[in-house]
């Protein structure tokens, strides 16, 4: 695969779908991982097979490569010869055969309310000083009160928080825009964070630097807060509240947010568009978490699971 094939393909990805940043650099190692083996064979991807594309899904078996990992590399090589194909780079589809490995489907982890609870009071006494402290606590209440993804949390624009808003819009993957509810609790902590740092923005304008449009603005090259700087955060708060690091994840926070509008009685088409879901089977996995969860509770709690010679 020629460097150009590769620019191509990614930028078409980036116009026409709207791909981020991290779906492009995904398939830049993905494909570069691919064409690298077939140079090492002798072949490239302009001349590449079906039995070639075989072999290097059997190499990639015998690295021990998670079956997750093989399904993802795989994706790649067929979008990649499906665009080929249709640019007429290629008079073939080498790809357009192979059935992938497949995915183990894994119940997504999850967190207690009350593990939440005691996340959400770590961030109300963590913290260096009164700014951080409102920051961690805003940051950590629209991430539970929203089902956020990390990425979302951390670009939001100051402009979506100003007005004491019931609703945030939200842009989501591949440019989707989604208004998601506040709660009580998040409104009066995004109030507080904004009169801080609001604040600080202002004192830093009459040093002369120029203004942030994010609401977790940050002097780094992005401008904003980034997502492994809020990933040590919480797992900084998790430890405060003594809660095993290795158990917390921002993306925990998301998964605890739909298991527990659901555990309450929520409509799964409604939890759908609060997550951002395209397809609603992806939102269906709760299902499945709730009925483990419910499980556990019986065999930890009942009385019957406990005694043997009555089981």
């Amino acid at each position: 695969m020629s460097t150009t094939w590769l620019s191509s393909f990614l930028e078409a990805q980036a116009a026409e779908l709207g791909a981020a940043e991290n779906t492009l650099s995904a398939y830049a190692r993905d494909l570069t991982d691919f064409t690298d083996w077939l140079s090492s064979q002798g072949d490239a991807a302009a001349t590449a097979t079906q039995q070639d594309i075989e072999a290097y899904m059997i190499h990639c078996d015998a690295q021990g490569l998670a079956k997750s990992t093989r399904a993802r590399r795989l994706s790649a090589i067929k979008q990649f010869y499906r665009f080929a194909f249709e640019e007429r780079l290629r008079e073939d589809n080498p790809a357009i055969r192979i059935k992938g490995p497949g995915r183990d489907q894994r119940l997504p982890k999850t967190l207690s309310e009350a593990e939440v609870d005691g996340l959400l009071d770590a961030a109300r006494h963590s913290g260096r000083n009164p700014n951080d402290r409102a920051r961690n606590t805003c940051m950590m209440e629209l991430l539970y009160a929203t089902g956020m993804r990390v990425s979302e949390l951390v670009s939001l624009p100051v402009s979506s928080a100003r007005g004491d808003p019931r609703m945030l819009l939200i842009k989501g993957k591949g440019g989707k825009e989604r208004m998601v509810p506040l709660s009580p609790p998040a409104r009066v902590a995004l109030t507080d964070w904004l009169g801080l740092r609001d604040a600080a923005e202002e004192a830093a304008r009459a040093k002369g630097k120029p203004a942030s449009a994010f609401l977790f603005p940050s002097t780094g090259k992005l401008g904003h807060l980034t997502r492994h700087r809020f990933y040590m955060l919480i797992k900084e708060l998790s430890v405060f509240a003594g809660i095993m690091p290795d158990k917390v994840t921002p993306h925990r926070l998301r998964h605890a947010f739909a298991t527990h509008l659901l555990a309450n009685g929520a409509d799964l088409r409604a939890i759908q568009t609060l997550l951002g879901h395209a397809d609603v089977a992806t939102t269906e996995i709760y299902t499945h978490v709730l009925k483990e969860r419910l499980r556990e509770l019986v065999l930890d709690h009942h009385p019957l699971a406990k005694d043997p010679t009555r089981s």
